[in-house]
C-alpha cells in the first residue's frame, strides 16, 4: 500500500509538467490540428489530429512523457523524458508537412494547409515542457543554453529538407521570395542603424554619468520621459520637424532625411536605445570592485590604463547585458516604424493585415520571433562565457 501511495503521489513531485502535460493531451484531442483551405482567400475548414494521416505516431512520445512522469525524476528520466519532448515536437512539425503534402496532391496547387490552434498550442507548450525539463536537468546558464538550442535541430533540418514546403506558410515565403529578401535587409538595417549610433552616444555619456553623479538625476530624468512615449507618438512627433528640415535644407533630401522613412524611425529607436544601454554602463561600472582600481593604481596604472584592462573587462558582462535588451526591442520596434515608411518586416505584417492574410502575418511575426531569440541566445551564451573567465 505504501508503494502504491509514492507512485500516485510522484506525479506531484513534478507540478509543472504535469499541468503541461494535461493541457497537451487535451490540446492534441479537443483542438483542430491543421487548416485547410482551397485558396489563401477562403477561411477553410479545421482538421482535427484523428483525421490526420499518421497522427498515431505521436502517442508514442506522448505515453512516454506520462509514464516517466510516474518516475522519480532523476537525471536519465529528466533526460529520457526531455528527448521524447524533442522528438514529438518534430513529430508535429512532420506531420503538419506530409499532411499539408497529401492535401495538395488531392486538390489545386491553389489549396492551403495551415496551422491550428491545437499545433501552435502544443508546440507551444511542449517548448514549456523542455524547458521545464532542462531546469531540472542542470542550474549551470551555458549548458540549459545550449540544451535550449540543440531542440531546433530536428525541425531545422525538416524545413531545409523541404519536408513543409507545401505549408501555407511556405508557399508565401515561395511567392514573395525578394519581398522577404529586402524587408530582412532593411531590418537589419534598422537594427545596425540603431546600436551603432546609440553605443557611441551611450559609452562616454555612460561613463560620463559614473564619474559625475550629481548629473544621473537629471540625465536619467529626461531618459526616463522619452522612454515613456509610446513609439507610434514619437515617430509621429519627428514627421513635422524633420519635414520642415528638409524644407528649408534641401540638400537634407539627398542624404535622405525627411519626415518619413528611415530617418525618423533610426531617430526614434535611438533614443529609446539610449536609457537602457546609459544605464547598463554606469552600473557596470559601479560594480567593479573598489580594491581592484586601488590594487590598479598601486602597479603605476594611468586613468586611461585602468579604464581599458580593468573597468571593460569586469563590466563588459554587465554592458552586453544592455546591449542585449536593446538589440530584441529594437527588432520589435522597428515593426512598428512600417507605420512611417520605414520598411522592414513590419511592412509585411501590416500588409497581411490590412488584406487580412494570416500568412503574411506570419511571414513577417516569425523572422522578427527568430532573429530576437537567436540574437538573445547568442549574447547569453557570450555573457555565460564571459562570467565563467571571471570566475
Amino acid at each position: 500500500m505504501q508503494i502504491s501511495r509514492e507512485a500516485i503521489r510522484r506525479p506531484v513531485e513534478q507540478p509543472v509538467a504535469l499541468l503541461l502535460l494535461t493541457l497537451l493531451s487535451l490540446a492534441l484531442v479537443a483542438l483542430p490540428f491543421l487548416n485547410f483551405a482551397p485558396n489563401r482567400l477562403v477561411a477553410g475548414e479545421p482538421l482535427m489530429g484523428w483525421q490526420i494521416s499518421r497522427f498515431g505516431l505521436l502517442l508514442l512520445p506522448l505515453v512516454t512523457l506520462w509514464l516517466l512522469l510516474w518516475r522519480h525524476p532523476t537525471r536519465i528520466t529528466l533526460m529520457l523524458a526531455l528527448l521524447a519532448a524533442e522528438l514529438m515536437l518534430a513529430v508535429i512539425i512532420w506531420l503538419s508537412g506530409h499532411q499539408a503534402t497529401l492535401l495538395s496532391q488531392q486538390g489545386s496547387r491553389l489549396a492551403r494547409t495551415s496551422f491550428a490552434s491545437g499545433l501552435w498550442c502544443s508546440g507551444a507548450l511542449i517548448l514549456l515542457l523542455i524547458t521545464d525539463q532542462v531546469r531540472q536537468l542542470t542550474r549551470h546558464r551555458l549548458a540549459q543554453l545550449l540544451l535550449n538550442l540543440q531542440v531546433w535541430l530536428l525541425p531545422l533540418l525538416l524545413l531545409f529538407s523541404g519536408q513543409l514546403s507545401d505549408l501555407s506558410l511556405l508557399k508565401e515565403y515561395a511567392n514573395r521570395h525578394a519581398v522577404f529578401d529586402a524587408a530582412l535587409s532593411r531590418h537589419l538595417t534598422l537594427l545596425t542603424g540603431t546600436v551603432v549610433p546609440a553605443l557611441m552616444i551611450a559609452l562616454p555619456l555612460g561613463v560620463t554619468l559614473f564619474r559625475r553623479p550629481g548629473w544621473q538625476g537629471g540625465v536619467f530624468g529626461v531618459l526616463n520621459v522619452i522612454q515613456t512615449v509610446p513609439s507610434v507618438a514619437l515617430f509621429g512627433l519627428l514627421i513635422a520637424p524633420l519635414a520642415g528640415l528638409a524644407q528649408q535644407f534641401p540638400w537634407l533630401g539627398d542624404w535622405g532625411i525627411s519626415g518619413i522613412g528611415m530617418a525618423p524611425a533610426l531617430i526614434a529607436l535611438v533614443l529609446y536605445a539610449l536609457l537602457p544601454l546609459v544605464r547598463s554602463v554606469v552600473v557596470g561600472l559601479q560594480q567593479v570592485p573598489h580594491e581592484v582600481r586601488e590594487s590598479a593604481r598601486g602597479v603605476g596604472m594611468s586613468g586611461w590604463q585602468q579604464f581599458i584592462a580593468v573597468d571593460v573587462p569586469l563590466a563588459l558582462p554587465v554592458w552586453l547585458a544592455g546591449l542585449r535588451v536593446v538589440v530584441v526591442q529594437t527588432l520589435g520596434m522597428a515593426v512598428v516604424a512600417a507605420l512611417i515608411g520605414a520598411g522592414g518586416f513590419g511592412a509585411i505584417i501590416f500588409q497581411g493585415l490590412l488584406s487580412s492574410a494570416l500568412d503574411l502575418v506570419l511571414l513577417g511575426v516569425i523572422p522578427v520571433i527568430a532573429l530576437a531569440v537567436v540574437i538573445d541566445a547568442l549574447f547569453r551564451l557570450l555573457i555565460s562565457l564571459l562570467e565563467r573567465k571571471d570566475d
